[in-house]
């Protein structure tokens, strides 16, 4: 089948179809930073650099290359999100309605629609409505779901909204019940970090980013393994493990914050090896202030969380590249979609289109 996602970032939700057995033809995003990653981790995939809210459908099947199969993708959801101002004004907003709009006029045989669920709260719940009611004579939408990205087995608990529809003459309906087979016992932190301890440095490439690679012998956790690097010229090498330098003064508060204790100043929670990261904030871009994220401190080292330890926690394979620098990545990583949650959804959709034609199959069908 072929998949669009539309403001797809580094590419957390791609990375969740691909777990599932989707391909995605083409990915839409106007933000060069926060997709700068994309191509390398999707090569297979068209990178189109464009504003969703002026984008046609005809120039979407045009990038994808024929009749679109499914749309998904998370628009900018800081207007709606719980620690936001939740600014009626803010024109990102009006991207949730854009990406409804698409769909009808694509009509694909699904989509979904992910985002935070502040969406839900009554000052926001009748924007959701309005957007859903665009498609809702075509497509059978059960009522919007949020989960718990810990809830399919990811190591940090992280609430995201969930909108899945079917087309009503093409597939059933995706229920609340057909994703919740999908629920795991969650990860913890050890589970996802406790190898990357060993890791020694190897250098800086010419594009910035630095390597590093596993030492520890022996097989990995069931969580971790799947996502250690596969390539045999490559195995146990990975990106973006470089190590905040603090103050003698912040090393010294962090030392007396506890397992799952809270340091006072700088409002950094200390993981615990037993349980789950709490949710990882995205941080904002140059345009709006550049403000950093409060990031966890590692469970035992008197540090912030690396980037490839706050990727582990989320879900993401080893071979995910993000940004050479930091706070990008963190952008990144707070801005995507749990892959473990985003293969959960696609799983369930998966599930009710076998036997169901492609968009490219349906007229050879239907000549027959």
């Amino acid at each position: 089948m072929r998949l669009v996602e539309l403001f797809c970032g580094t590419g957390g939700f791609s990375r969740g179809a691909h777990l599932a057995g989707f391909d995605v033809a083409a990915a839409f995003d106007i933000d060069e930073i926060l997709s700068s990653s994309y191509t390398s981790n999707f090569p297979n995939t068209k990178l189109v650099r464009y504003d969703v809210s002026k984008l046609t459908a005809e120039r979407l099947e045009r990038e994808a290359g024929g009749p679109v199969d499914g749309i998904f993708g998370g628009p900018p959801c800081q207007g709606f999100s719980d620690i936001g101002r939740r600014d009626i004004t803010d024109v990102r907003r009006k991207l949730l309605w854009h990406f409804f709009r698409l769909v009808r006029e694509v009509q694909p045989t699904f989509f979904i629609m992910e985002n935070v669920r502040g969406l839900l709260y009554p000052e926001n719940v009748g924007e959701l409505e309005a957007a859903i009611e665009l498609v809702s004579d075509i497509y059978d939408v059960r009522d919007p779901q949020v989960w718990d990205s810990s809830q399919f087995g990811a190591a940090t608990k992280r609430h995201r909204l969930f909108v899945v529809g079917m087309h009503k003459d093409r597939a059933d309906p995706v229920t609340p019940e057909d994703i919740a087979v999908w629920k795991r016992p969650a990860a913890t932190v050890r589970h996802a970090l406790a190898d990357l301890q060993s890791a020694s440095f190897l250098e800086n490439d010419e594009d910035g980013f630095d390597w590093w690679r596993i030492e520890k012998r022996g097989r990995p956790c069931d969580y971790a393994m799947p996502l250690r690097v596969r390539d045999p010229k490559l195995v146990g090498r990975f990106t973006g493990n470089r190590i905040t330098a603090h103050t003698p003064k912040v090393i010294e508060r962090f030392s007396d914050v506890p397992q799952g204790g809270m340091e006072k100043v700088g409002r950094h929670p200390r993981l615990s090896w037993t349980g789950q990261c709490p949710t990882l904030r995205a941080g904002t871009g140059v345009d709006r202030g550049s403000y950093q994220s409060v990031r966890p401190i590692h469970p035992e080292e008197n540090r912030v969380i690396t980037v490839r330890e706050g990727a582990r926690l989320q879900g993401f394979p080893d071979c995910h590249k993000f940004h050479p620098t930091v706070w990008h990545s963190f952008r990144m990583i707070g801005n995507s979609v749990s892959p473990i949650m985003a293969q959960a959804v696609f799983r369930a959709v998966s599930a009710k289109l076998e036997g169901v034609a492609t968009r490219d199959e349906a007229p050879a069908i239907a000549a027959e």
